[in-house]
């Protein structure tokens, strides 16, 4: 399993915690940069296959 595709879904878990538990206001704003980052990941290992 790709390393981006685990932390995109780790990303929604917390995302997805974070909505859900509202005492814990960094969780989506943590889940967020984890899928923004895996989302670059994901781009960054693309353009590297293609080449």
């Amino acid at each position: 399993m790709p390393t981006w595709l685990i932390i995109l879904i780790i990303g929604v878990v917390l995302l997805i915690l974070g909505v859900a538990v509202e005492a814990a206001q960094f969780l989506i704003w943590l889940g967020i940069i984890v899928l923004v980052v895996s989302l670059v990941l994901g781009l960054v290992g693309r353009g590297k296959a293609r080449v």
